[in-house]
């Protein structure tokens, strides 16, 4: 331990390096798996949000069944969707693969971030940080998640049901698709990380729970703003990724709450120095 705390930067930068290494080479294994099941992944997983039995779709029209007695979403049989460039089936294969792998080795990433930083920190901070570490990645998980299921089937079922006339048949682009799926489902899980952020802005004294709640109503516009940049031009789909991104704001300011009292709890048991 006072080995790795003495070591010189040189020293850091060779540790860093085989801590880089070895998460690049966990996404290149998770990107490899993926891209042995293309196939499968494309029909059952890329795909999946725009066909009827999907999760999400099934339990809206259960419940819309309940409710109004018949299914509130029904989508076309056929998704039709052209590749209209030579290389571009090869470009989405390699494009679903890295972030996929990412996404899958996301874990291992936090992990091995995790194992360079804990040398340096003491025994009581090391402590506080796998709850950090394990946040992270637990966050980062559940924003892709709500944004594969929550967001991107309402922005499909909007884009495929939006009519302007009857004479225009629809046919899609893959790439168009795939900008959609990666910026819908990545962008949540880079979003639902803000009380990662919001945790180490208390820390170091940026952060107060009055200046969150104070300015709420500005984060809640900005929310919107954001929404509307991650999902399509509809409303619905816009509402549906502004809903957990404000659940998000206000766990926020709990958790800022929790850390501030903790920072001033800490700074009060300071000894005081007496000039």
């Amino acid at each position: 331990m006072s080995d790795a705390k003495d070591m010189s930067f040189w020293g850091h930068i060779g540790e860093l390096r085989g801590h880089l290494i070895r998460s690049i080479l966990a996404i290149v294994v998770a990107a490899i798996i993926i891209g042995f099941n293309i196939n499968w992944i494309m029909d059952h997983i890329f795909f999946g949000p725009t066909r009827n039995d999907f999760a999400t779709f099934e339990l809206v029209n259960h419940f819309s069944k309940m409710l109004l007695g018949e299914d509130s979403i029904h989508l076309p049989k056929d998704f039709p969707v052209r590749a209209s460039k030579l290389y571009q089936q090869f470009n989405v294969m390699m494009a679903v693969s890295i972030f996929g792998g990412i996404v899958l080795a996301f874990p291992y990433i936090i992990w091995e971030l995790w194992r360079f930083i804990s040398p340096a920190l003491h025994p009581k901070e090391r402590k506080n940080s796998i709850f950090v570490i394990n946040s992270v990645w637990i966050l980062f998980m559940t924003g892709v998640l709500c944004g594969y299921y929550l967001i991107l089937p309402f922005a499909v079922n909007f884009g495929v049901i939006f009519k302007i006339s009857d004479i225009i048949i629809p046919l899609y682009d893959l790439s168009d698709y795939t900008t959609l799926f990666l910026q819908v489902v990545l962008g949540m899980g880079v979003i639902f990380l803000f009380p990662v952020l919001i945790y180490f802005l208390t820390t170091i004294g940026i952060l107060t729970p009055v200046f969150m709640r104070t300015y709420r109503r500005h984060a809640i516009v900005l929310i919107m703003v954001v929404a509307a940049i991650i999902t399509p031009a509809d409303v619905l789909s816009m509402m549906m990724a502004a809903f957990p991104l404000l659940l998000l704001y206000e766990f926020s300011i709990l958790m800022c709450a929790y850390t501030y009292k903790k920072v001033q709890k800490a700074a009060a048991s300071l000894p005081v120095v007496q000039k």
